[in-house]
């Protein structure tokens, strides 16, 4: 199994994709051709051994950051999750933040294509969406 195909269990802090492989079904951080993207928001959960809540990193930056963000919503009007976004494009070049933001804009029409192409046009609509999945991951977007 490569190193960027694991069981589909468990919770990723990054996008995640359902893929066929061989006939069996695995979860990527790359993306494959066909792949569904599938929501891996971390969670929190109790430790059954000491009964205290166990809040992964991503979700402990989360609980820091979402009451500085709502509070300079009003200023910025952008919601945390923009806020987040942006603070994870802030170490990227002028040029792959403007790539990041066409891809912003690219994705869900590629997504809408692939839900709504025919037999025979799927493959074109999944290998276009594939490339922009691809090409995101790779930016760091």
């Amino acid at each position: 199994m490569a190193p960027d195909h694991l069981p589909c269990t468990g919770a990723q802090a990054q996008q995640v994709y359902r893929c066929d492989i061989h006939g069996n079904t695995r979860c990527s951080h790359a993306p494959c051709l066909g792949a569904q993207a599938i929501d891996t928001t971390p969670t929190q959960g109790l430790d059954r051994s000491t009964g205290k809540v166990q809040r992964h990193p991503d979700v402990q930056r989360e609980i820091t950051h979402r009451p500085i963000a709502e509070a300079i919503r009003p200023i910025t009007s952008k919601s945390p999750e923009a806020l987040a976004v942006d603070r994870r494009r802030m170490r990227l070049s002028a040029t792959d933040k403007l790539h990041c933001e066409w891809l912003d804009l690219r994705l869900p029409s590629l997504e809408a294509q692939v839900a709504q192409a025919r037999a025979d046009q799927k493959g074109q609509a999944e290998l276009a969406l594939y490339q922009a999945r691809l090409q995101s991951r790779d930016l760091r977007c």
